[in-house]
């Protein structure tokens, strides 16, 4: 844009000083005045230019923003399988009633009470004491009479060739026995096992040997 205007300057100082030559004379301009009218003619060719100017640039245009989409978050998905109701099976009881959980007595069965010596009483060497037992018959049918109570293992706390022949037991009947019992020579504990015929049950003694 400052090459244009320089050359309007130009031009319009040739046509001024032109003008001024071939004319009549006319009194002579102080320099003030040819520049007040310099600047004059000037300024309306600046402002002649600015309105060509302004009439050549288009109107801005506002472009409208593109509008913004909330962004939805998914719906969780369940990561959990869905819980199934447990179904407990149906407890179906005998014609005879009872807990379900009851066990079954055996047919034949016996147990031991009331022992004595107590489990790991204390003895000297070659000390004589009783071996008690009770056989109580815990079975649902009869112990038949004739069965032997007899050695089975361990220390020889009495003779071991004694045995008993116990008579018949019916279901909760009890039956009593009463050996002679010596103590080892030898320290320390010592045990010794009967058992009723038909491995029933399996009478015992614990003791301990001490000097």
């Amino acid at each position: 844009m400052i090459q244009p205007m320089k050359r309007i300057l130009l031009s319009l100082m040739a046509v001024i000083f032109l003008l001024a030559a071939c004319g009549p004379a006319q009194p002579t301009q102080e320099p003030v005045d040819i520049a007040d009218q310099v600047a004059t003619a000037v300024a309306l060719t600046v402002a002649a230019q600015n309105t060509q100017t302004a009439a050549a640039i288009p109107p801005a245009t506002n472009t409208p923003l593109p509008t913004q989409t909330e962004a939805v978050p998914p719906s969780p998905t369940a990561i959990l399988p869905t819980a199934t109701p447990l179904v407990l099976p149906t407890v179906t009881r005998g014609a005879g009633g009872g807990s379900g959980g009851a066990s079954t007595k055996p047919d034949y069965a016996c147990d031991v009470i009331r022992r004595r010596p107590f489990d790991n009483t204390v003895f000297r060497p070659n000390d004589t004491f009783d071996i008690k037992w009770t056989i109580v018959n815990t079975g649902t049918k009869a112990m038949r009479a004739g069965l032997d109570l007899k050695f089975n293992s361990g220390d020889p706390l009495t003779d071991v060739t004694a045995r008993v022949e116990l008579p018949e037991l019916k279901p909760g009947d009890q039956y009593a026995v009463d050996f002679d019992g010596v103590a080892p020579k030898q320290e320390g504990h010592h045990v010794m096992t009967f058992v009723v015929e038909g491995g029933l049950c399996y009478p015992y003694v614990v003791i301990l040997v001490e000097k």
